[in-house]
Order: structure tokens, then sequence, then C-alpha cells
């Protein structure tokens, strides 16, 4: 099946998939994934969030950009950047809130 077909009427399934992929490769450039910030997090925490700041703030530029040039897909394209945005914003202040709190060993040795 077609990725269009998802939607029905093909209206605006693929601009929704592909706003939410570059939302998410976008923030994964600019950070280290969730479970290597939960285990690191006593040795990350202090820039942890600044660099998931500077990637969402990164990827809503291009999903706005991107709203701006296909305005016929607008909505999904804004949708699933801002979907992308939020769910990934979670799991990173959920990695590091779980790590400064558990007294696990850290991956990383300085």
């Amino acid at each position: 099946m077609a990725v269009e077909g998802l939607t029905g009427s093909g209206n605006g399934g693929v601009a929704f998939l592909v706003s939410a992929g570059v939302m998410y490769e976008i923030i994964a450039a600019a950070c280290s994934s969730p479970q290597t910030t939960e285990l690191n997090a006593h040795t990350r925490a202090d820039t942890l969030m600044k660099w998931v700041n500077l990637g969402v703030a990164q990827g809503l530029l291009f999903v706005f950009a991107a709203a701006l040039y296909d305005r016929k897909h607008a909505k999904p394209i804004l949708t699933g950047g801002l979907v992308a945005a939020v769910l990934l914003y979670v799991q990173y202040a959920h990695a590091k809130a779980a790590g400064l709190a558990s007294g696990g060993p850290a991956t990383e040795r300085y």
C-alpha cells in the first residue's frame, strides 16, 4: 500500500510523515540517544537540555519553512513536526530526570 493510501484520499499523509521524520532526524543529529542520556545524566545534565532545545528549534525552523513552501500541506507538515518535537522533548526530559534519580553506573568515564 502506498503511503498516500494511509489517509484514505492521500491528502497530506506523506507530508505528515516527512515532517515528523525531519523533526526526529534533526533532534537526533543534535543530541545523543535518550538511553545514553539516562545512563550518563550525572555527567551530561548540565548541557543536555541546551542541545535538545537547539535541536527542537532547528527542527521547527525546517518544519515551518516546509509549511511555507507547501501551503497546501501546511497543516500535516506542522502537525507532524510538532507531534515529533513534543514526543522527543518528553523522552529526553524523562531520560534526564530518570538518570539523575538513579544510582546506576554511567557508561562513560572522565
